[in-house]
């Protein structure tokens, strides 16, 4: 099975702690992770993916944005300098602990964060990679 996810959420998983829009945004974001962890491969997709799905029935849902897709096309940017290749809709990544490592260790210096710079858990994801990583739940290998 592949996970299937937009861009800048490529981001978002660094930080991830278990905290969300909502009670059913965070259980799935939990079940993504742990496919993650268990070894899916990442289809890099475009507009709403498999984290946004429990937004998708809210009305107005922000997934649709038009600055939730320059987002993405930041962060497949910067994603795509951190992992040595260019990323374009329609690639598939696998992701190991040397490349979340990598992702991370960027993220914390803010040389990975154009896409970050609106958005609202700006300041919360900067408090856990300050935190040194030490709650999130995607954990590989």
């Amino acid at each position: 099975m592949t996970v299937e996810l937009r861009a800048h959420h490529l981001l978002c998983m660094l930080t991830y702690v278990g905290r969300g829009y909502s009670p059913a945004f965070t259980e799935n974001y939990d079940k993504v992770v742990a496919r993650l962890a268990a070894g899916e491969n990442i289809l890099i997709r475009e507009g709403p993916d498999d984290i946004c799905q429990p937004l998708l029935a809210t009305t107005e849902p922000h997934c649709v944005n038009g600055s939730v897709a320059d987002r993405d096309i930041q962060a497949m940017s910067d994603v795509g300098r951190l992992l040595g290749r260019p990323l374009r809709i329609g690639d598939t990544i696998n992701l190991d602990d040397a490349a979340v490592d990598k992702l991370r260790s960027a993220f914390a210096k803010g040389e990975s964060r154009r896409a970050c710079a609106d958005c609202e858990w700006f300041d919360f994801c900067s408090a856990v990679s300050k935190a040194g990583y030490a709650d999130v739940r995607l954990k590989l290998g």
